[in-house]
């Protein structure tokens, strides 16, 4: 029995496509950060299939998007990664576990594609993605072709490699768990007392160096054991995070966050004065107590003391003498209450 041409030939290009998702897969399997595995993978498969764009859309609700945040100054990941709501993910995708095409009214799939791109797209193809089985975005690919990703056609091999690049990225959030428990607080996203510390000792030495200003507060919350109490502990964990999210949403990209211990908090302020520091904590007290937190039928509100120390102070000889300097005026002030 002869085999039609036409078979045969449908046969060599699976058999093409299985070694190069081989290929790419082997590639990618071994790489443990992030920005790698995104900059291999897009780099692989753009140029194992000739597709001219690739990249990922990520729902900024799942547990990878944090780690992925990280590296939004990366020009790599501005064109390449972009980051929307649950809700408009589950919209564009119309809750669908197998991939999309679609080369009509493309405007509909704008939150999908990176902001610093400038894609001319006449077809698209929209491949979800899962860690743990969660859907966390999707692996995307688009041409100026209208046909090349036209619905109809087979989406098997794009099912394929969808799973693959699942696998791989279940490896690299792995790791990169890992490596930022290492250096994080787990329950808020801060940097951790270890980190802070040699921080600290970094900016003190800078400071002393170039004699520039270096201010540091220790923070902890009011009544933080009543709020465990009569509200219980996951809203106790609620105010720590509310804290540290007021924190971060004030703080200059030159400032530094930490969690110290329990409810108290460091933040590190180069090139900052007494009173602009001063200024700081006003602002974050202020925001607290605008945003009021609710629990069991009732509202709360997260309430902080502080103390204060800055580097031209009298005695102020090491990043330890400056930092015992504001954890106790944090007690006085706690006194003084």
């Amino acid at each position: 029995m002869t085999i039609p041409k036409s078979i045969l030939e449908r046969l060599k290009q699976n058999e093409i496509t299985a070694r190069r998702f081989h290929e790419i897969e082997i590639s990618i399997l071994t790489i443990l950060n992030f920005q790698d595995f995104i900059e291999k993978l897009l780099f692989e498969i753009s140029s194992k299939f000739a597709v001219p764009y690739t990249w990922l859309s990520i729902i900024e609700e799942s547990s990878i998007s944090k780690y992925l945040q990280n590296f939004q100054n990366s020009k790599l990941l501005s064109t390449s990664t972009a980051f929307l709501s649950k809700e408009q993910f589950s919209i564009i995708s119309q809750n669908r576990l197998k991939p999309l095409l679609s080369n009509k009214n493309l405007n509909g799939f704008s939150a999908l594609i990176p902001k610093a791109s400038d894609y001319e797209i006449g077809s698209i193809a929209i491949a979800p993605i899962t860690l743990d089985g969660e859907i966390v975005g999707s692996f995307n690919q688009a041409d100026k072709d209208a046909h090349r990703f036209e619905p109809g056609i087979d989406t098997s091999l794009l099912e394929q490699l969808a799973l693959k690049v699942s696998l791989c990225l279940s490896n690299v959030t792995a790791h990169e768990q890992l490596k930022f428990l290492a250096f994080h607080d787990p329950l808020t996203g801060l940097l951790n007392r270890g980190v802070m510390e040699r921080v600290l000792e970094r900016e003190f030495q800078r400071s002393k160096r170039y004699h520039i200003d270096l201010a540091i507060l220790f923070l902890d919350l009011d009544d933080f054991k009543s709020i465990n109490d009569t509200f219980g502990h996951d809203n106790g964990d609620r105010a720590l995070c509310h804290t540290a999210d007021c924190l971060n949403s004030l703080k200059r990209d030159s400032d530094i966050v930490a969690r110290f211990a329990g409810d108290e908090f460091v933040v590190i302020l180069p090139s900052t004065n007494k009173n602009q520091a001063e200024n700081f904590v006003a602002r974050v007290k202020q925001k607290l107590a605008s945003e009021p937190l609710s629990a069991n039928d009732t509202t709360f509100y997260v309430k902080l003391s502080h103390g204060l120390s800055s580097v031209f102070e009298k005695g102020m000889e090491s990043a330890s003498i400056l930092l015992k300097a504001a954890d106790k005026r944090l007690y006085q002030a706690k006194q003084n209450k």
